[in-house]
């Protein structure tokens, strides 16, 4: 059994010059306003239209993003409904294969320490389930039946496609206090590494 933190990774490369003057060229069409474009100025248009409740402009651009998270925070992602989802299956990956290192992979829960009385029962019960799951397949269960006794803990790996404006949306629930631990541990650290590239899209979203 495997215990691991939560994390994401960017998929491709953020060239953030490429996305202001994507996004400067289709805005500046609602006002016929292109030939105000100059140095710097693909920033402050963007940020004015975004103060303004524009958004729909900066629907032009995507960013793909790799969560390695557990399942619970998955199912709260995929309830963005403007988006693109590959989630890894449950159904087809056999966890008790070589490919996996016959183990399960948790992720580690945020809310408690490890020598807390807490975790010790979560882990036991993690060890347990692994126990059981592969006492299933070993005995001629298909990934798909065993699968019915996976907890919310176990780690997944989906990739989001999202346009700006809705991981905008993303961020606004997923950051805030009201959100849950778990995809705030992962939320809160994208959107910090996103204030520092694209500032002029995400640099007003608080938490």
């Amino acid at each position: 059994m495997k215990v691991i933190e939560p994390s994401y990774i960017i998929e491709e490369e953020i060239d953030p010059q490429k996305i202001m003057r994507t996004i400067e060229k289709a805005g500046r069409t609602c006002y016929k306003s292109e030939g105000n474009k100059s140095e710097g100025s693909a920033e402050r248009f963007i940020a004015s239209i975004i103060k303004r409740g524009h958004e729909s402009v900066i629907e032009h651009e995507k960013l793909t993003v790799r969560f390695i998270c557990d399942r619970g925070v998955s199912h709260e992602t995929v309830r963005h409904r403007i988006a693109s989802y590959s989630q890894e299956s449950t159904r087809y990956c056999n966890y008790s294969g070589d490919k996996f290192g016959r183990e399960l992979t948790f992720i580690k829960p945020c809310f408690w320490d490890e020598d807390s009385p807490e975790y010790r029962v979560w882990l036991e019960t993690m060890e347990y389930i692994e126990e059981k799951y592969f006492e299933f397949m070993d005995g001629g269960a298909t990934p798909e039946q065993a699968r019915s006794i996976l907890p919310n803990s176990l780690k997944t790996e989906i990739v989001v496609t999202m346009n700006l404006r809705e991981w905008r949306h993303f961020f606004r629930l997923r950051c805030d206090k009201a959100a849950h631990p778990q995809i705030r541990e992962i939320a809160i650290p994208l959107l910090e590494e996103l204030k520092e590239k694209l500032p002029a899209v995400f640099g007003d979203i608080v938490y």
